[in-house]
Formats: structure tokens, C-alpha cells, sequence
């Protein structure tokens, strides 16, 4: 699997979808969905294309069991805290409800990051 290549395409996905979400929240008026528009912009677009830059960079960080771990932890997380996000800021689903699924989201995303964090020590000594 091209890593990089994961990032990069993936990260312009999310770039589509915030810019989206954006462009009618000006159009609205209502800018109650801020923070999904935020996170998208942020875990998706943003963190994502810096993902794939690196690996892209620094050839090393392709190797191994940490980079395919980073991805999907990342993509698995990430998703799963957006979809809680906009459930949540759209009054979909009451805090109650969906308050103690949003840490599963955030955890997966943390652990991505503690396995982007190891692949980066590994692959730049």
C-alpha cells in the first residue's frame, strides 16, 4: 500500500467535504455545525496531506507494521469522531447518546498518532 498516496488523496477528500460544509454554513447562515467543519478541516484535510508529505519525504517511514497502523487508525478514527461530531452538533442524537461512543473516535485517532509518533523515532535515527 502507497501510504503517501493514502494520505494525500484521502486528506483532498476531506479537503472537498469541509470546504462543502463551509460554503453552506455562509450560504445558511447557520453556523452550528462550526466544529464538524473545524475537525474536518483539521484531522482530515490538514493533518492528512502533512501525513502524506512526510511519508512521501522521508521514504523510511513507509516500512513496517507502525506506518499501516498510523493509516487505518487514523482514517478509522477519524471517521467514526466526525460522524459522532456532526450527530452530536446537529442535535441528531442527544449528548447522552452519543457522548460515550465520541472517546472510541478520539482514541483510535490517539493511538494513530502514539504509532505515527514510534514510526518517526524508528525511521529517523
Amino acid at each position: 500500500m502507497n501510504i503517501s498516496r493514502g494520505f494525500l488523496v484521502i486528506g483532498a477528500l476531506y479537503l472537498l467535504v469541509g470546504l462543502a460544509l463551509g460554503m453552506h454554513m455562509g450560504a445558511s447562515g447557520d453556523h452550528t455545525l462550526s466544529p464538524v467543519h473545524a475537525h474536518i478541516n483539521l484531522l482530515g484535510f490538514t493533518l492528512m496531506t502533512l501525513f502524506g508529505l512526510a511519508y512521501r519525504l522521508i521514504p523510511a517511514l513507509n516500512t513496517g507494521a507502525l506506518a499501516l497502523a498510523h493509516f487505518w487508525l487514523h482514517q478509522i478514527g477519524t471517521l467514526a469522531l466526525l460522524v459522532a461530531l456532526y450527530l452530536l452538533m446537529s442535535g441528531t442524537i442527544p449528548e447522552a447518546t452519543i457522548g460515550p461512543f465520541m472517546p472510541i473516535g478520539e482514541g483510535l485517532v490517539a493511538l494513530g498518532v502514539l504509532a505515527w509518533l514510534a514510526n518517526i523515532i524508528r525511521a529517523t535515527r
